[in-house]
């Protein structure tokens, strides 16, 4: 029984003195509420007001910067994607170079028809999947005005008539393009 009344005794004490925390509180607010009055409240007001507004305006910027985020992975994505092979692509090109000047080369000499033909079969094949893959030959050929973002000038030489200055004399190395992007310069002989 002892124990039950103290624990009694706990409670009541504990009531009291939160009663009397509350009541203090209370008596403060209500002090400082009668003082300041609609002042205090309008302050709060503009004080939550402009908070409001700060908030908006880091929610928006935030917004924004998410989006260009966004966007901005979205594109370079798309740009790997296109661009994925690229290694792999500029290397098989000088083999495309060697299977051109041994098709010349077969074609000035007598060789059986059935070698001319399979050389000319993995030429073609070769030449299909690179172009499945977005890898095109660059169209160049004399006459065509020099274009330093597509041709590179090995050297240059007196243009046999005045049309053909600054122009394209003759094509050393085709160039070849992924997409919108070069990746080899068509090696040219401009005229000067």
């Amino acid at each position: 029984m002892a124990k039950k009344n103290v624990e009694e005794n706990k409670e009541t004490i504990e009531n009291s003195v939160e009663e009397q925390v509350l009541d203090g509180e209370n008596a403060n607010a209500s002090e400082e509420s009668t003082d300041n009055g609609s002042d205090v409240a309008e302050d709060e007001v503009t004080v939550l007001k402009r908070e409001l507004e700060e908030s908006k305006d880091k929610y928006l910027r935030l917004y924004s910067e998410f989006d260009n985020y966004r966007r901005r992975t979205a594109k370079e994505r798309v740009e790997l994607i296109k661009t994925a092979g690229e290694d792999v692509l500029a290397v098989l090109i000088p083999v495309v170079d060697d299977f051109e000047r041994a098709k010349k080369s077969i074609d000035g000499q007598e060789i059986e028809a059935s070698v001319k033909e399979g050389v000319d079969l993995i030429y073609n094949k070769l030449i299909k999947v690179l172009d499945q893959k977005g890898l095109k030959a660059m169209e160049v050929e004399t006459g065509h005005e020099f274009n330093p973002e597509l041709h590179e000038a090995v050297t240059q030489f007196p243009a046999p008539d005045d049309s053909l200055k600054g122009r394209v004399i003759d094509v050393v190395e085709k160039g070849y393009v992924l997409g919108d992007k070069v990746i080899r310069f068509a090696k040219v002989v401009t005229g000067a």
